[in-house]
């Protein structure tokens, strides 16, 4: 099945980096889904065993596209169905170019500035936390690592937003509210008088 995916979508697993292929334009019929899982950790299996070979990982993730139903691979003759557990993609590494814009690297290598056409987004995890997402493309977005996490929680700032003072980050001159200040204060004071 693999070798079959590498061949109808015409690329080369040999190449590191090539131009991403127009999975949008391509309407296949859905063949099923196959055994494959993107973990919480940015890990892809196949039948079970970790995928070892990233430049593996890195083509199937150019024919990777959510559709309603779910995420599929995808190549002009064949759409199959996979699993993925949180986002598709990591954010692993992030940089910060004047005027601020923050540049985040996926653990798929690529490369996307967040603004009006790569928003992120903040959803809260189950255990209480704030969990950032940045947009890649279609509708495949990067969880950020832990490392990342901290690293954009350095950066945060207060800023007046739809009437209420919210606690977010700026990129791109775009404000990316993560919670009204209220929030932030309240959960603040929960974890000073935990520690006390």
């Amino acid at each position: 099945m693999i070798d079959s995916l590498i061949k109808n979508a015409g690329l080369d697993a040999g190449k590191a980096r090539q131009a991403l292929p127009p999975v949008e334009q391509w309407h296949p019929p859905f063949c099923g889904a196959i055994d494959m899982r993107i973990s919480r950790d940015g890990t892809w299996f196949y039948n079970g065993t970790p995928i070892a070979r990233p430049a593996l990982v890195r083509l199937f993730s150019t024919i990777l596209r959510k559709d309603p139903d779910g995420y599929v691979l995808v190549t002009p003759v064949e759409k199959v169905g996979i699993d993925v557990e949180d986002a598709p993609f990591l954010a692993v590494e992030m940089s910060v170019v004047q005027p601020r814009v923050l540049r985040f690297a996926t653990n798929v290598g690529d490369w996307v500035e967040a603004g009006t056409e790569h928003p992120i987004r903040f959803e809260k995890s189950a255990h209480g936390g704030i969990k950032p997402y940045i947009h890649v493309r279609g509708g495949l977005w990067a969880l950020a690592t832990r490392t990342m996490s901290l690293e954009l929680a350095g950066l945060c700032e207060t800023r007046e937003h739809a009437g209420a003072a919210c606690f977010g980050v700026v990129s791109a001159g775009v404000f990316f509210p993560i919670a009204a200040e209220a929030e932030v204060e309240a959960l603040a004071a929960g974890g000073s008088e935990r520690s006390a």
